[in-house]
């Protein structure tokens, strides 16, 4: 028996539940978690379940796909469990690289790195340590050709690997529109401040300036418009007005760790769903 999650969103009308439950039910699955909201503000609905079941996907999915046309809905199903491909992209920060590559091996995080993408060489000998593949695909001083060339390669990776999931885990470049709009919904960033507060370069610099007594890191999916995509995950830590812009920044990167693995994780367990420009979080 093999346990499935199903996540689906579709416009808010009676009957949803029943109608998805019944045809897991047909099939003779038992669900063993469920998880459901209505946005009134969209009138969308959302809907996350798990369910173990003899069938296999052809029949499940076979099942959904006629509820779905009912309902008009978006779905997805996937096996509980299985490890999504995801590529990680850094530039000369270790912190994020290290947590993610040691949440994979010590199976905390339901994810396969398939590749580590930087535009230095700077993070090389981490990857090796973890045995994953590096590639240095540089961007050569931020020109428009070298920055189309390293996407076309990033594409190839992406293509030739199976990749589902792009993390920007401290990659400091900014992606081209196209690039976003094409992996809508599959790249995640997280970004050194508390969103969307001190947007763009040395938040950290601008919080200290500030006297902020609180900082923070958000996950984001990235989009063609810079640290504006939905939030995934934020979390703060509190700071002294004497803390200098170095502590801020090394309590900062303690924070981005935890906030960007959980929503890679939540990614992966297929938890999160896009609500515009908000997402919906089934913890």
């Amino acid at each position: 028996m093999t346990t499935w999650v199903l996540t689906l969103s579709c416009p808010d009308r009676p009957g949803i539940v029943a109608a998805v439950a019944g045809a897991l039910a047909g099939l003779e699955g038992n669900i063993t978690e469920s998880q459901q909201f209505g946005d009134p503000e969209t009138g969308l609905f959302f809907m996350r379940v798990q369910v173990a079941c003899e069938a296999d996907r052809e029949l499940i999915a076979e099942a959904i796909g006629a509820v779905g046309q009912q309902f008009a809905m978006t779905w997805n199903l996937d096996e509980v469990g299985r490890r999504m491909r995801t590529v990680l992209m850094v530039s000369t920060a270790a912190h994020c690289l290290h947590d993610l590559a040691y949440r994979q091996r010590s199976g905390q995080l339901p994810v396969e790195i398939t590749a580590v993408v930087s535009n230095h060489e700077t993070l090389r000998p981490i990857a090796d340590f973890y045995g994953l593949p590096f590639h240095h695909v540089p961007v050569v001083g931020g020109s428009a050709e070298s920055k189309e060339s390293a996407e076309a390669e990033l594409r190839r990776i992406v293509e030739s690997t199976g990749t589902e999931l792009v993390v920007l885990a401290r990659y400091m470049q900014i992606l081209s529109d196209e690039l976003c709009r094409d992996l809508a919904g599959r790249i995640i960033n997280i970004h050194h401040s508390f969103l969307p507060s001190f947007k763009g370069a040395r938040p950290y610099a601008q919080a200290h300036a500030r006297g902020v007594k609180l900082i923070g890191a958000t996950a984001h999916y990235a989009t063609a418009d810079l640290d504006e995509g939905p939030i995934i995950e934020q979390d703060v830590a509190r700071v002294e007005h004497d803390d200098p812009v170095a502590q801020l920044q090394a309590m900062g990167e303690d924070v981005e760790r935890r906030v960007l693995a959980r929503a890679v994780g939540w990614h992966a367990e297929h938890r999160i769903l896009l609500d515009g420009r908000r997402t919906v979080v089934f913890h």
